[in-house]
């Protein structure tokens, strides 16, 4: 009888370390698809919405959908300019690296620009007209609510218009 009892105590104590084996496995095989290392990021040509020279990587959701979360990171060589702009969305800003200069308002003016050295973070509400540079390679890290979509002031800054 005792030995019965152990073999079915041992038989189930495999089970389950195998069970536990294949739900770790199971779960780093997914999450691997949800992480990134910075040599990791898949970055690509920016959108026709911004000027030409930057890289942007989707690291979560899809910043074109009519709805849901999006995380996409954009890679600015120095001097890299974004027009004045607002967003029907709320945009979240950290910068990664770099120093990125921000200003608010309708005409671009350097002068009137703040400096966000790494680390820093700021929000834009709704309808908040802003400007951007980069200060030496800049890279920054934006999430929100989709769609992410810029509204450029003046029409003729948009370069998506400019073919």
């Amino acid at each position: 009888m005792k030995r019965n009892l152990y073999l079915t105590i041992t038989l189930v104590g495999l089970l389950c370390g195998a069970g536990l084996r294949f739900a770790i496995a199971a779960q780093t095989a997914s999450s691997e698809k949800h992480t990134f290392t910075p040599d990791t990021i898949p970055y690509g040509p920016a959108p026709p919405f911004v000027a030409p020279g930057a890289q942007l990587a989707v690291l979560e959701g899809n910043p074109g959908a009519t709805s849901g979360d999006y995380t996409v990171r954009l890679k600015m060589p120095n001097g890299y300019r974004i027009a004045p702009h607002w967003h029907p969305q709320r945009e979240n800003v950290t910068i990664i690296s770099g120093t990125f200069k921000v200003g608010m308002g309708d005409h671009f003016d350097e002068s009137k620009m703040g400096a966000f050295p790494a680390g820093s973070f700021a929000y834009l509400d709704p309808d908040m007209h802003h400007y951007a540079m980069a200060s030496g390679e800049v890279v920054v890290q934006v999430h929100g609510t989709a769609p992410l979509q810029f509204n450029y002031v003046n029409p003729s800054d948009d370069p998506s218009r400019k073919k």
